[in-house]
């Protein structure tokens, strides 16, 4: 499952260059002498986040060839060890360090191994021009840090935080639930635990030390904890034939945090603001300078 994921994350790189410079639905825009073709931005919006438009794909796409064409002016140039190194990362990280897994790719999906590494290049281009022109730039200011807290006190709220122990029975020891019960009469958690559990942390007595539910328990179980007072066992869940027990020994409410422990957070969220304020600011004036048709 997680090789198929990361091979959709690899089509989204790739899918701009499926297609080549032949004209089938026609032109759909055009930035200085470089068309952008129908049929690469209906090939683009296959691999887009569900509900984006035709327009929008090829907003995108404009931009993009913007972008490449200010590196080109600004003679931006990637040493090739810097490429090859991007692309030694994704074949370890997409294609678990096997390049002919790559390549079996890549046919499959009629592409050559230079036009996706072209492709990588130039998403590489395309951060470092944004670095070099916007994010290297940014630094916000203590007002702007300080406006940003006070204007949104719910993005620095920490969320309920929780400490349980869990036995976990995996489905061909469903039927010990009882024994686990009454093992629990007369013997600590923790030991019952250790002997029986197939959770994770059965070694650590079953303990989940002050973790936020949602992030690490399925939805039922965190339905479950929610309505757990302090201090009490749950009954026997029963989730696709695994078998979970719970008690919950300790609750920390959701609190707001000061603008002190918030620091990072806030930083990071001016910092974005900033950015996206500033690209599109940028895109502006390469649109300004730049010859643009959209047909």
């Amino acid at each position: 499952m997680k090789y198929m994921k990361n091979y959709l994350f690899i089509s989204a790189i790739l899918a701009a260059s499926f297609l080549g410079a032949v004209e089938v639905d026609g032109i759909a825009a055009r930035v200085g002498v470089k068309p952008i073709y129908k049929t690469e931005i209906l090939s683009e919006l296959q691999m887009a986040p569900q509900g984006m438009r035709y327009e929008q794909m090829r907003s995108r796409m404009i931009e993009r060839l913007l972008i490449l064409n200010a590196a080109t002016q600004a003679k931006l140039h990637l040493q090739d060890w810097a490429v090859q190194n991007r692309i030694d990362e994704i074949i370890k990280s997409t294609f678990a360090g096997d390049r002919n897994k790559l390549m079996a790719y890549l046919t499959q999906s009629g592409l050559s191994y230079a036009k996706w590494s072209e492709r990588i290049k130039e998403n590489m281009i395309i951060s470092a021009m944004r670095w070099q022109t916007i994010d290297r730039n940014i630094n916000p200011s203590p007002a702007q840090m300080r406006n940003e807290y006070l204007k949104n006190p719910q993005h620095y709220r920490s969320p309920r935080r929780v400490t349980v122990s869990v036995i976990l029975l995996s489905p061909d020891k469903a039927s010990l639930m009882g024994e686990v019960s009454q093992a629990l009469k007369n013997q600590p958690f923790a030991d019952v635990a250790r002997k029986y559990s197939s959770d994770s942390r059965s070694s650590l007595g079953g303990k989940w030390e002050d973790v936020v539910p949602e992030e690490v328990f399925k939805t039922e179980v965190c339905d479950e904890i929610s309505r757990m007072p302090k201090g009490t066992l749950s009954k026997w869940l029963e989730i696709e034939g695994w078998c979970f027990l719970i008690r919950l020994d300790d609750v920390k409410p959701p609190k707001d945090n000061t603008f002190e422990e918030a620091y990072d957070e806030i930083d990071r969220r001016v910092r974005s603001e900033l950015s996206e304020k500033l690209f599109k600011e940028w895109i502006d004036r390469l649109k300004r300078d730049t010859y643009i048709k959209v047909y």
